[in-house]
């Protein structure tokens, strides 16, 4: 700004133009860090989650059919993609559940859960079969054979085979046991590999035999008839204390058997079968955020139809029951989507929102104040210079020229002129502006009441000889 040694007129204007261009690149700068700072925000949230799922055996039921839908959800390029683990088996499998290693597990429903597991779909539902043999009748007999064993009770010192190494089938059949007032030890348990089935039917010290799995299991239908060869018709066994046992241990659910579902002639069985089942799961942590486990959901049921098509005759799954007190709840994520509770977009990230405007409200006043800062030595200067003009008021009121009352003027001039120059450049506010108008308007009521006196003063000699002369010269 001008000085009174005229050495600033040129050196103020270059620095207010170079702080115009700091200030501009300072806001460029950081528009260009918000700006980055979003567009990273918004690629990671557009980068498909990947979930590690624990499952085992290799070559099992479950590992085929989540091994399809791992391949289905890479294919289909979703929001969600699945990492495979294989494991020995299922309890492996959910002790990487439990250390944290893996955010899914595959699991049957009967087996000892980590404490934060929840289901999120049910893989399948497996039926327990029991039966036992009719024996052959005869070339010469014409009695029908009759089966030894008719119910449960009558398993009380007899020999079960039972299809499947897992340790939780002779789990659950000492459970049906007990169920119907059988001790269980009085019932000997031999276990066969699903690829034995020849074996446990020509083994003549068993006297029933055990298959869980679903209803259209192969194995269970090809244990069925492969029984039956050798050792004549099956006598499907009723576990008549299915409702009580479902009541006691909410992990299994009473169930029927529908008839001829094993084969249609003769109809294995020939009339509905009262039984339990229990659930092959996907089970999650429930730490897993809400959002991440409903993708999964909606997802997993989307290419339900492709899992099947690559599995036939193994994925079975269904939604599990939100409504059903049992021991593992469903998680929020998955219960969310089948009830239809699921929050909007705005209930999710409302809270995000308001952050952000918070956060965009400081960063607001942050800004306000670094102008306010950076621009500190025009608010001097121009506090400065209305101090200036307040001093050039008391002169003009003493000032013994016009000549000397335009010069004020002419400074004036160039003062309002670099103070509305830093008003358009925003270094002052309307309040600054406003009280410099005041101090304006004050040295111009100064500025004319000295200009009339300095006219009236002028005018009182000029009157005065005018009056003289006129007196002198004759008429």
């Amino acid at each position: 700004m001008s000085s009174s040694d005229g050495t600033s007129g040129t050196t103020d204007p270059a620095r207010r133009e170079r702080r115009r261009a700091n200030t501009l690149l300072l806001i460029l700068a950081v528009g260009f860090l918000v700006f980055c700072a979003a567009a990273g925000a918004l690629y990671y949230a557009l980068q498909p989650v990947t979930l590690r799922i624990a499952v085992g055996p290799a070559g099992s039921d479950d590992h085929k059919v989540i091994q399809a839908a791992t391949e289905a959800f890479a294919s289909e390029g979703r929001t969600v993609k699945l990492s495979l683990i294989t494991t020995d088996g299922a309890v492996e499998a959910l002790a990487l559940l439990r250390a944290g290693k893996a955010q899914l597990a595959v699991a049957r429903g009967d087996l000892e859960m980590p404490a934060d597991a929840q289901t999120v779909a049910v893989l399948r539902k497996n039926f327990v079969v029991l039966w036992s043999p009719s024996g052959l009748a005869g070339k010469s007999s014409k009695k029908k054979p009759a089966a030894k064993i008719k119910e449960i009770a009558d398993l009380a010192g007899h020999r079960v085979g039972v299809i499947g190494r897992t340790p939780a089938n002779p789990a659950l059949l000492r459970v049906i046991l007990g169920a119907a007032g059988v001790e269980s030890d009085k019932v000997a348990v031999a276990q066969f590999g699903t690829d034995q089935l020849e074996e446990l039917a020509r083994d003549r010290s068993l006297d029933a035999f055990m298959a869980v799995g679903p209803l259209d299991s192969k194995i269970t239908s090809d244990a069925i008839a492969a029984t039956a060869r050798a050792r004549g018709e099956p006598k499907f066994l009723a576990i008549e204390a299915s409702e009580a046992i479902a009541l006691k241990h909410p992990r299994y659910e009473s169930e029927e058997i529908p008839p001829s579902v094993f084969n249609a002639s003769p109809a294995w069985p020939d009339d509905k079968v009262e039984t339990v089942s229990v659930s092959h799961l996907i089970l999650a942590q429930k730490t897993l955020p809400e959002t991440t486990v409903a993708a999964f959901f909606r997802q997993l049921f989307a290419v339900r139809q492709v899992i099947a098509r690559r599995t036939p005759g193994v994925a079975h799954i269904t939604k599990p029951d939100t409504e059903r007190d049992g021991e593992l709840p469903v998680h929020r994520g998955a219960a969310a989507v089948i009830d239809g509770t699921e929050r909007t977009f705005l209930d999710k990230y409302g809270d995000y929102f308001w952050f952000a405007l918070l956060l965009l409200s400081g960063i607001g006043s942050a800004a306000a104040w670094l102008r306010h800062y950076l621009n500190r030595d025009e608010r001097d200067e121009t506090t400065s210079h209305r101090n200036k003009i307040m001093a050039m008021v008391s002169g003009a009121r003493t000032a013994e020229s016009n000549q000397q009352l335009l010069a004020m003027q002419r400074e004036v001039d160039t003062i309002i002129s670099e103070t509305l120059e830093c008003y358009d450049d925003g270094a002052i506010e309307e309040e600054e502006l406003a009280a410099f108008g005041l101090v304006l308007e004050l040295f111009d009521h100064a500025i004319a009441e000295r200009r009339a006196a300095l006219q009236a003063g002028s005018l009182e000699p000029v009157r005065a000889g005018t009056g003289s002369r006129s007196l002198s010269t004759p008429r």
